[in-house]
């Protein structure tokens, strides 16, 4: 079974826009990337707060 390449993607988000419209559309991709990047500034927390108790753990 092969990847999906950019014409199946294509055909792909061209339904979803038939189906839910270009509003809906947009209004889940801006909640998608919000989602993302508070996703990322969690692991960068995390990250930091292991840093710091690994330094504190030296002492």
């Amino acid at each position: 079974m092969g990847s999906l390449g950019t014409t199946e993607l294509l055909i792909i988000f061209f339904i979803v826009i038939i189906l839910f419209g270009v509003g809906r559309v947009s209004k889940i991709g801006g909640e998608l990337g919000s989602a993302v990047r508070n996703f990322r500034e969690g692991l960068n927390e995390g990250a930091q707060e292991a840093a710091a108790e690994e330094a504190e753990s030296e002492s």
